[in-house]
């Protein structure tokens, strides 16, 4: 199956957009399309597995719950390891964020 990850991306996004591309046993990949979307405020992602995630247009802000953000653009990539508390707290409100997300054990 042939695709392009920067294509096929609503107009209006009312919220974040979650797609599997993706999956096996131990690994599967998603896009994650943003447009000034964040976590719930009142909670932290606490995933049972890894997580790389690589930003291939626009910007995002992952926060630790130890207080450490990192702040990733186009081509910046992030390991989170399983269990690491952490959330988006700031996408960019005037573009789409396009996230390739890869979990596994």
């Amino acid at each position: 199956m042939i695709g392009n990850l920067l294509e096929g991306i609503p107009d209006l996004l009312t919220e974040e957009r979650f797609e599997e591309l993706a999956s096996a046993e131990s690994v599967t990949v998603e896009r994650i399309v943003s447009r000034g979307h964040t976590s719930p405020e009142t909670g932290w992602y606490d995933q049972p597995r890894h997580e790389w995630v690589l930003v291939l247009q626009g910007r995002g802000v992952v926060a630790f719950e130890e207080d450490e953000e990192v702040t990733l653009g186009p081509g910046d990539h992030l390991l989170i390891p399983a269990h690491r508390r952490h959330r988006v707290a700031w996408t960019a409100p005037d573009e789409v964020t396009v996230w390739l997300a890869v979990h596994y054990d």
